[in-house]
């Protein structure tokens, strides 16, 4: 007869047992559950880097067709937000220049001529951007790039950076890269990135607003590049007319252009062949050149002698922190300047408008500084793959000034973390379950 005591026992054992199979099926369940959804993440992170990809051919495209002599492409023409590929979607992050400080993201293609160029600004150019740039740092990016081993006021030469830990070499070279501001002795991460975490032009949700004051704070990075550059040659490869050393050249021109009668009155009032100028611009204000006129000449008149003309800023980009930065424009007119350009988007093919804000004086100390033509541009692209998963994104920089567009600079910038704004995320973030 058998014992109940030992049947009992044997009862729970069975129990105990299935409750550990149970147990372990769950735990397997769950664990395949996760590698499941992680490979799906996988899946699309892979599309998304392939919608990246697609991304960078069709902005080449797009600037083929056109950007053509220094015309940017209207935002218009081309598709810059949530544009399908495959079972992906694409956004180009890019800046609006318009506003003071916006707070949503904006899409499109940048122009690296809206900023200044840390190869060519000058000292007092770079001390006019705003707080957290410092004279000091002024002085050291002054140091960082030029030749020679004399000491900026303020600035830092090799003895520097021969004190740091671990200690480095004074590049006393051209910047390569904005990224390469760190580097440069005292460009602390929150000099060079404000409050903008994510670069994306805005502040974010979860970004540090330190002063409370509910806007961004960008740090310098956000004004400046190193790729602003232009060909200085005419669209059909020819070398433009330089005004203060073909004057003869630029006599026949002109009657081309705009027949005797007018081109000898240009020409009085231009004077002497020994009179040198400083840019078109000032040749516009002194020759009463309208902007009609200039439109018709512009790319082919030059003052350089050089095939590429470095670190210009478009004054039809620019935001106004950076055309406070330009002499002759300052605080006084940069906000003038960015009205005039919203109010008559038809006259912004020649820098000539310019000297209808600023007068003739501020137009001629503005000159040097100034273009209307785009030849480099960003295309900062972010992507979801299926389902709204896999976010990834990739900096690229486009150089037209030899023809075709040629990508010169790649960057990943995904570990920067989303930023598509909360739009976006709140529309697409609900479609990560298929």
């Amino acid at each position: 007869m058998n014992d109940p005591a030992h049947s009992g026992s044997i009862l729970i054992i069975v129990l105990w047992v299935a409750l550990g199979l149970v147990a372990m099926t769950l735990y397997f369940g769950n664990s395949m559950r996760s590698e499941l959804r992680a490979s799906d993440n996988r899946v699309s992170m892979i599309a998304s880097d392939q919608a990246i990809e697609g991304a960078a051919r069709y902005v080449t495209s797009v600037l083929l067709a056109q950007a053509t002599n220094g015309v940017i492409p209207y935002m218009d023409d081309y598709s810059s937000a949530a544009v399908l590929v495959g079972d992906s979607h694409f956004w180009l992050i890019g800046r609006n220049n318009d506003e003071i400080a916006p707070r949503e993201v904006a899409f499109g293609l940048v122009d690296e001529a809206s900023k200044l160029n840390l190869n060519t600004a000058t000292l007092e150019m770079l001390e006019m951007l705003p707080v957290p740039m410092t004279a000091e740092l002024a002085a050291a990016i002054i140091d960082w790039r030029d030749s020679d081993s004399d000491l900026t006021s303020g600035g830092a030469e090799e003895d520097v950076y021969a004190r740091l830990t671990p200690p480095y070499h004074c590049k006393n070279a051209a910047f390569d890269s904005v990224d390469e501001l760190h580097l440069v002795n005292g460009a602390t991460r929150e000099i060079i990135a404000g409050e903008d975490a994510n670069r994306n032009g805005i502040l974010d949700t979860g970004e540090n607003d330190e002063n409370r004051n509910g806007l961004l704070n960008a740090g310098i990075m956000e004004y400046v590049t190193v790729y602003s550059r232009e060909p200085n040659i005419r669209s059909d490869g020819t070398p433009r007319i330089n005004i203060n050393t073909g004057r003869t050249q630029m006599g026949a021109y002109l009657q081309e252009k705009f027949g005797t009668t007018r081109a000898n009155q240009i020409l009085a009032r231009i004077g002497p062949p020994t009179r040198q100028f400083t840019s078109v611009l000032e040749l516009y204000t002194i020759a009463g050149i309208t902007v009609e006129e200039a439109e018709q000449i512009e790319t082919d008149i030059t003052t350089s002698t050089g095939v590429i003309i470095e670190g210009r800023v478009n004054v039809n980009t620019a935001s106004a922190t950076v055309l406070t930065c330009i002499p002759g424009i300052g605080e006084d007119h940069a906000q003038d300047l960015i009205s005039y350009r919203m109010a008559n988007p038809d006259k912004l093919f020649t820098v000539a408008w310019v000297k209808d804000i600023l007068g003739n004086q501020n137009a001629a100390l503005a000159g040097p500084y100034i273009t209307a033509q785009a030849y480099v541009f960003t295309a900062d692209v972010a992507a979801l793959g299926p389902f709204g998963r896999g976010y990834r994104r990739t900096k690229f920089v486009y150089d037209l000034t030899e023809g075709a567009p040629k990508i010169i600079y790649r960057q990943n910038l995904s570990h920067l973390g989303w930023a598509l704004g909360t739009e976006v995320r709140n529309g697409w973030l609900a479609k990560a379950t298929p």
